[in-house]
């Protein structure tokens, strides 16, 4: 989202995707990712989210970034469908609302009083597209992680407060 944000030439190609619910091309993330992970405020440590997605993505990262723990966050597509349907954020300062979240006043922004909005990728049918293909080609890593003994999965239909808890807790082990 940085490099989309910020207008780069890989933000660009990497939008055109993610706006259409399909998954950015492996060429394009690893190489986002890998530029990423080389700058100063990740010399002692990260957490990479959404990433990777598929085996060779999995595979790239494992030949340029340590990888400690790969949380799995499980859900019933139903549950995913209503919470980012439902998700909102604000224009200005990007705070995330949702059902276990909800604006003190109806669409807007807690912080700053502005307006929130649902992203292109929160809309149901760009959701279950993501979902087919989150099936299809991402689901394999549980596998593969867990082969690696670096899996550590969660119950993602709990409130996000204890997912959080929930993920923290199981990281100090």
């Amino acid at each position: 989202r940085a490099n989309i944000r910020g207008n780069t030439s890989l933000g660009g190609e990497a939008k055109t995707y993610i706006d259409a619910g399909k998954l950015v091309p492996d060429e394009v993330t690893i190489n986002m990712v890998k530029d990423r992970l080389a700058q100063d405020d990740c010399a002692k440590g990260y957490m990479l989210d959404g990433f990777p997605r598929t085996i060779p993505q999995a595979e790239a990262l494992g030949e340029f970034a340590k990888i400690n723990f790969v949380v799995e966050i499980q859900s019933g597509d139903e549950i995913i469908v209503k919470r980012l349907t439902n998700r909102r954020m604000c224009k200005v300062c990007g705070k995330i609302y949702g059902i276990d979240v909800p604006p003190k006043e109806d669409s807007v922004c807690d912080e700053d009083g502005s307006e929130l909005y649902q992203r292109d990728d929160d809309k149901e049918d760009v959701i279950r597209d993501r979902l087919a293909t989150y099936h299809k080609q991402t689901a394999p890593l549980i596998e593969f992680y867990k082969e690696q003994e670096k899996l550590v999965t969660v119950n993602g239909e709990q409130p996000i407060d204890d997912i959080f808890n929930e993920i923290v807790e199981k990281l100090k082990k």
